[in-house]
């Protein structure tokens, strides 16, 4: 009977020892698969610099009411940063130097720099900070932000393609591109000669294209 007893006694405490066992190592195992869940969750910090060499700012405006003249900004610099791996919260800076116009003509360009358009002098730099970067699905997104020229600010919107990203084995690179329209009056940008027909010489919109090329920043 004593031994009956004793054998019970062992075969409950193995029991009981597999069975905390067990249970231990389920709980290990929950929490092995929870961790990676939750790193891929956290945000991740990204900075991105223009890649100089690669990019491009572009401008086009009516001449004479019956043709386009184009421009280029030669000086501009400009930065992405965001923690969400689809852009949704990047914020964006870009700055252009005024005085690196660039229309092909030095009279014109000399004049663009005057009082009647830019003030070069006294406002050398247009400015751009975003406010909003909303996916629209199909490499499509909507930029929102303030430009200023001439200390002017102004809300402004730009329809933008994502390109895509490389990874180069020396970093990686990022490719936006950006289109959209203002009213250079809104801005200061105020010579307004008429054409005989009573058209303007210069058109009020301003057409600008941004080809961005972006280094991830190491």
């Amino acid at each position: 009977m004593k031994k009956l007893l004793l054998a019970s006694a062992v075969l409950g405490a193995v029991t009981l020892t597999i069975t905390a066992f067990r249970t231990v190592n389920e709980s290990v195992a929950i929490n092995n698969e929870a961790k990676p869940a939750a790193e891929a969750a956290a945000p991740r910090f990204a900075k991105w610099n223009l890649d100089k060499g690669h990019s491009n700012v572009k401008f086009t405006v009516t001449h004479m009411v019956v043709s386009e003249v184009e421009g280029t900004f030669k000086i501009f610099d400009g930065s992405m940063e965001h923690t969400k791996p689809d852009y949704s919260d990047a914020k964006i800076t870009f700055t252009v130097d005024v005085n690196s116009i660039n229309t092909d003509n030095e009279n014109r360009d000399r004049h663009l720099k005057g009082d009647d358009f830019f003030n070069a002098a006294q406002f050398p730099t247009m400015k751009f900070e975003s406010t909003k970067f909303t996916p629209l699905g199909d490499n499509k997104y909507k930029l929102e932000g303030n430009l200023t020229i001439r200390d002017v600010t102004k809300p402004v919107t730009f329809d933008v393609t994502y390109g895509g990203t490389i990874n180069t084995g020396r970093g990686s690179k990022a490719g936006f591109k950006a289109t959209g329209k203002i009213n250079r009056f809104d801005f200061g940008l105020k010579w307004d000669r008429a054409t005989e027909t009573g058209g303007l010489v210069v058109g009020k919109e301003v057409g600008i294209t941004v080809n961005a090329q972006l280094n991830s920043a190491q």
